[in-house]
């Protein structure tokens, strides 16, 4: 029986989804338009890691096949496991971007931690990653300390020559719009990724009523992890299906602007497509079962978001 109608469930939703989202994903692939790109301006896709089932080599193996240029990782001071994550790199030419962190409740173990980290990934003779992206400091530290983590990451930068970028997420330094924005005016040099998904969250909403923050944190981005958040969570099941349509549009906006910015400036760009598994994912109840296909997802964002911006 729960075989029978997981197959009904995949059978129906095909066949009442598969024309809209030809046409959708038509509508949404459309190009900029008017945004002549200067000289320099790069546009990256990077893979993620989280949800893969498999070892570095299948997914550096899977993400060329996709045409993404790069995955994003987190960092590990373990030496085998850095040996297989280059190996792989190498053997597939991909670039990379590390993730760097910590978790610790106290204050001092989680800063040595995330000191430590960041410092090795930025200081790696094997393969210089394209950007470090860090999930920095907690949403409870003070403001002098949480401080402490972008004092660093500026020092970090200039001397290694490695971007380092702090994400928008729950739970960190930049976890919500307003907070952020005073960061962003006490720190002119603060760079961000940008995964406004976490602020819909937090604030239960697409942000409308706060447009100066949001204006700022556009200004200030190098990186976007590309996930859809509404005003209940930070990730919808579905990108390509209609009720979240609202939403998508409004994260291309701000994607729009960004990229536009970049193009004008001849600048860089990387953009990870991430969204999660099951518990970001919503799934079924009783069988954990995803309501949608994350990788699928992933590679339909890259494609989209690539032809938009080309």
């Amino acid at each position: 029986m729960k075989h029978n109608r997981r197959a009904f469930i995949k059978r129906t939703a095909a066949a009442s989804t598969g024309a809209f989202f030809t046409s959708m994903s038509q509508t949404w692939a459309q190009p900029l338009p008017n945004v002549p790109a200067a000289a320099g301006f790069e546009l990256l896709f990077m893979a993620t890691d989280w949800g893969f089932k498999g070892n570095r080599d299948a997914l550096c193996a899977a993400a060329k096949k996709e045409g993404y240029d790069g995955i994003e990782v987190w960092w590990s001071d373990d030496a085998k496991a850095q040996d297989e994550l280059f190996n792989a790199l190498h053997k597939h030419g991909l670039k990379v971007g590390f993730l760097c962190g910590g978790w610790q409740s106290d204050y001092k173990e989680h800063l040595d931690v995330f000191v430590r980290h960041t410092e090795q990934a930025a200081g790696n003779k094997k393969q210089a990653p394209l950007y470090i992206n860090c999930h920095s400091g907690r949403d409870h530290f003070t403001v002098e300390q949480n401080s402490a983590f972008i004092n660093h990451t500026d020092k970090l930068s200039r001397q290694s020559g490695v971007p380092i970028y702090h994400e928008t997420h729950r739970g960190r330094i930049l976890f919500a719009a307003h907070i952020s924005r005073q960061y962003m005016k006490q720190f002119p040099s603060l760079r961000i990724t940008l995964d406004i998904s976490h602020w819909c969250n937090v604030h239960e909403s697409l942000l409308a009523d706060q447009p100066d923050a949001v204006a700022l944190a556009l200004e200030r981005t190098d990186h976007i992890h590309s996930r859809v958040g509404h005003a209940e969570g930070p990730q919808v099941g579905d990108p390509r299906a209609p009720e979240w349509e609202p939403a998508l549009n409004a994260h291309l906006g701000w994607w729009d602007t960004i990229i536009a910015s970049k193009k004008k400036k001849g600048e860089r760009m990387t953009i990870l497509t991430e969204f999660g598994p099951v518990d970001y994912m919503p799934a079924l109840p009783y069988t954990r079962q995803p309501v949608a296909d994350q990788w699928a997802i992933n590679v339909h964002m890259m494609q989209m978001l690539r032809k938009r911006y080309q």
